[in-house]
């Protein structure tokens, strides 16, 4: 008999074998599988008592939070949809969220209570508003979270009859430009991404994994069904802080977590005194994506700390892995520069993911580390498509390929390394320069913290290289410096014609640089600087 995928079974395995095992530490709270499969039945019975029935849809926002978690299980048992939507959204963006999905009960921590009051006007198909709150009664018109699944039956579910095809969760993407779109993943997508998870990340019932990525993007990558389903403790980062996860870290013994590069380097430039660098755990493992960490980056993490920096790729709209960067066998033996050089690589497909790189007319690019195209997939973790936006899915899904939009190369070894976003790439008198390429570079500048390189209006060469960079507390640099540190390092051409120092660069909630808004704010009217 043939059992349809659900993510539900990584809960079921992990009560059956680990029941009495520590699963969640979310500040003082500290629960059982057993007392968290407990919390799991009560939600469930509490959203049938509210009328949540299969396919209805259910949102939650809010920061990391050990309740958020309850519905990651609790809607697969009944076949609802989960929704959970990034809190750093405004108003307006929310109103649209809910009402395009249709949620019928939305969650909310606290503090996002009075925006939610803001547009309650608006919103058409709420029927429940409930709260979360450590402290506190929720305003009228809300109900408190903690007391209505405290209320509820604790008696086990029957699970809803589901076809592992059918749609699990529905994720807005944050986007750079328009309105969001809500990304279908199915309980197929999600269950096989997870088992990739913990296949490619090693996961075993020793880990500890500290939860610092915000759980509403991609599921949080998949890993609350994967260290579940092992029977791994999780332990909940609210509010990532480098001082506060360095402490949780060592608290905990933290041996994996998932951190975009702008984490790890926020990380790798806290000072740490010598009796908390003796304290931390050792060996740990740290999966980033989001954008490719600089060579500087990994090596500051492994040299300094002793922990293992596993590059991984993927979109929201592929649930979300598609490959993994590590050292093969046969590199263990090649110089440090070239094994960091292979950490840095986008990295080869993950099990069940067939990976193309093809140029404008679809052909595949020669394997040659050179040539530059399309990443295109075809996998069992590719979307249903986007939540009644039948046109947007058809124009990323063309006869069965999903096309990333990430233009990179591929090697005689399988790697795919990314060059830039097609909409990023800086065709600078009809030669290629790659934006990551010259980030990398800028990197390795001693006084730069961050940096961000777009393309920028050169009356010669139609286009060329920009840099917007910030420096590290206390350092300084020039424009001049930072343009004669690149040319004395790399193809001149390549190199940024002009530096802008600012204090922060804008970024998505999963640590993507927003260069859309770099060039509105920081490049019009620079054509007279430029030449």
């Amino acid at each position: 008999m043939i059992v349809p995928l659900s993510e539900y079974d990584f809960l079921a395995r992990a009560l059956r074998v680990y029941g009495d095992r520590e699963a969640i530490v979310s500040g003082d709270l500290r629960l059982t599988y057993r007392q968290f499969g407990e919390r799991v039945n009560r939600w469930a019975n509490l959203m049938t008592s509210l009328g949540v029935r299969k396919g209805d849809r259910v949102a939650i926002i809010s920061q990391n939070d050990h309740r958020m978690l309850d519905g990651f299980f609790g809607a697969t048992l009944l076949g609802a949809i989960y929704m959970p939507i990034n809190f750093r959204l405004i108003a307006s963006d929310f109103s649209y969220i809910l009402n395009h999905a249709e949620a019928k009960v939305l969650i909310v921590e606290d503090w996002l209570a009075p925006m939610i009051e803001q547009i309650r006007s608006e919103l058409q198909s709420i029927e429940h508003y409930i709260m979360t709150s450590d402290a506190g009664e929720p305003p009228p018109g809300w109900h408190d979270y903690d007391k209505l699944l405290a209320s509820a039956p604790a008696s086990e579910v029957t699970p809803a009859v589901i076809d592992e095809n059918e749609i699990a969760t529905i994720l807005y993407t944050s986007g750079t430009t328009g309105r969001p779109k809500g990304v279908m993943s199915t309980h197929r997508n999600l269950y096989l991404n997870a088992m990739n998870s913990i296949i490619e990340f090693g996961l075993t019932h020793d880990d500890v994994y500290l939860h610092t990525l915000a759980m509403f993007h991609c599921n949080g990558w998949g890993l609350p069904y994967a260290v579940t389903g092992v029977g791994g403790r999780h332990v909940v980062v609210r509010k990532y802080d480098p001082a506060g996860f360095f402490a949780l870290a060592a608290r905990e013994g933290m041996t994996f977590a998932c951190m975009p590069p702008t984490m790890i380097n926020m990380a790798m430039n806290h000072q740490l005194t010598a009796e908390e660098r003796a304290g931390l755990p050792k060996r740990a493992r740290v999966a980033t994506a989001g954008s490719a960490p600089p060579m500087a980056v990994i090596r500051a993490m492994q040299d300094g700390l002793g922990w293992d920096v596993i590059q991984v790729y993927g979109l929201t709209e592929t649930s979300p892995f598609l490959t993994v960067s590590r050292v093969k066998p046969h590199m263990r033996a090649w110089p440090e520069a070239e094994r960091l050089r292979v950490q840095t690589r986008t990295g080869y497909p993950m099990l069940g993911v067939a990976l193309r790189v093809v140029d404008g007319h679809g052909r595949e690019v020669a394997a040659d580390g050179q040539q530059v195209g399309e990443i295109v997939a075809r996998s069992n973790v590719v979307m249903e498509g986007y939540w009644r936006q039948p046109e947007a899915t058809d124009s990323v899904i063309v006869d069965g390929w999903f096309h990333t939009g990430d233009m990179a190369t591929i090697d005689d070894e399988g790697m795919v390394e990314i060059v830039d976003r097609k909409k990023d790439l800086i065709i600078s008198g009809g030669e290629n320069v790659s934006s990551i390429e010259v980030e990398g570079m800028l990197y390795q500048h001693p006084a730069v913290l961050e940096a961000a390189c777009i393309a920028i209006p050169d009356p010669r060469w139609g286009e060329a290289p920009g840099a917007l960079i910030v420096l590290k507390p206390g350092m300084a640099a020039t424009e001049e410096e930072i343009i004669d540190f690149c040319r004395e390092r790399m193809a001149h051409f390549k190199c940024p014609r002009s530096v802008s120092f600012i204090d922060g660069l804008p970024r998505t909630t999963t640590g993507k640089i927003q260069k859309n808004l770099l060039r509105e704010k920081f490049w019009q009217g620079r054509e007279k600087k430029v030449g």
